[in-house]
Order: C-alpha cells, then structure tokens, then sequence
C-alpha cells in the first residue's frame, strides 16, 4: 500500500479497502447497509498536492464559498506564484492588495499569512511528518493555524491522505445524510452521531462517503431504501 506521504503528494491510493469498508459497515448496521447497497462501491478520489501548505491553501481558500467561486479565487492566487506553485516564503513576502486582488477577505488573507509563518517555524508538518503522524497528532497541530478547525484538518484527512476512520460529526452533509438514511426528523446532535458511529469503527470515513451521498440521491428525488 503507497504510503501517507506519497498519496498527499501524488493523490494515489485509499490507505483503507473500499471493499472490506463496505462489507463491514453493512454487517454492523442494517440502515447504512442499505444506503451502501443502492450507492454501490465506494468511489472516493483523493486530490493531489504538493505540500501541506499547497494543500491546505486551498482549503482555506474554499472555506464558506461555492466550489466555482473558490476555484476561480484559487487559481488567482496561484497565477501569482512561480510556476503557480505557492510557497511560504513569497506568500509572505506579497503585501495585502496582491493577495485582496484576487478576491481574499481580510480574514482569510490573515489565515493565509498565519500558515505560512508557521509553516516555515515547523509547526505544520511537512509531506513526510504527515505519513508518521495519527489522525490525532494531526489535528492537534494544524489547528495552531489560524482559520483551520477541526472540520478543515478532517477534510485534509479525508480526501488528502485517504484515512480510514475520520467521522467529521460537525460536517452538515454527514448530518443531514444520517438524519435521510435513518428517516430521522431533525439532524443528529454532533454527540449523538459520535455515539452512533463507534459500530462503523474502523471505517467511519467510508461511513461518511456513503452518508453525503445519501444528501446526493435527496437532491435528485431518490429516497433512501429502507432494509
């Protein structure tokens, strides 16, 4: 199996079997082994990056906005580095109407700053530290940054390094997934949903997939089967 470090960089391989995940998830929980049987497998793609800091560029970027909106301010800002590759040190070294000029708040321009100051202090991990570290150790350090909670190292997590058991109980398309798949009446309680999700351990991101894909199938008039 590639490494955690190789899949950040190059966006390969799961560090988990999709297969193995949904058989698993479906044997302890009836309600979820139908959703996973009208989805069908697990189609969860990992996006590229360089470096931590390219990647979690982005994701500040991306934060509160619309995918197109957040691409369009992305590639401005990379358009202003070398080879549109960002780094910290000329990050650093822009004054504050380049990086307004593409269409950053003031905040997001301060977090931007932020991470790139600690990134060359060593508090955000490197490519490499990354594949070492627990999802635990992970969270823990990028949360120094400003502007990176909990939810966006989870989504680094997730779609960067492929971990297996990441359940983002504050993610609103998780929640809103649960209460279609359960045929609740109001969403679940970040509590509650930890509380449930300890039966899908050790595949809770897999679980995720499946649940912001039952926000997909809503969206399209599909309502959830029931087992």
């Amino acid at each position: 199996m590639k490494s955690a470090n190789a899949r950040l960089a190059r966006g390969l391989a799961l560090g988990f079997d999709p297969v193995a995940a949904a058989t698993h998830l479906s044997s302890r929980d009836a309600r979820l082994g139908a959703l996973i049987e009208q989805v069908g497998p697990l189609r969860l793609e990992l996006a590229a990056a360089r470096t931590t800091f390219e990647a979690l560029v982005e994701s500040i970027v991306h934060q509160q906005l619309t995918g197109k909106a957040a691409a369009t301010i992305h590639g401005r800002l990379c358009a202003l580095f070398d080879r549109e590759r960002p780094g910290p040190e000329p990050l650093l070294a822009m004054d504050d109407d380049a990086l307004r000029g593409v269409g950053l708040s003031r905040g997001k321009a301060l977090a931007l700053r932020d991470l790139a100051a600690r990134t060359l202090d060593g508090t955000v991990p490197s490519v490499r530290q990354l594949g070492k570290m627990t999802d635990h150790e992970i969270v823990d350090r990028l949360v120094k940054v400003r502007g990176i909670g909990p939810w966006t190292v989870e989504m680094l997590l997730i779609f960067r390094l492929g971990r297996p058991d990441v359940l983002p109980v504050n993610d609103y398309g998780v929640r809103h997934g649960f209460k279609l798949a359960y045929r609740k009446r109001e969403l679940p309680t970040p509590k509650d949903l930890a509380r449930h999700g300890e039966r899908w351990r050790p595949f809770r991101t897999a679980a995720s997939w499946y649940l912001w894909r039952a926000v997909d199938l809503a969206r399209r008039g599909v309502p959830a089967r029931r087992r």
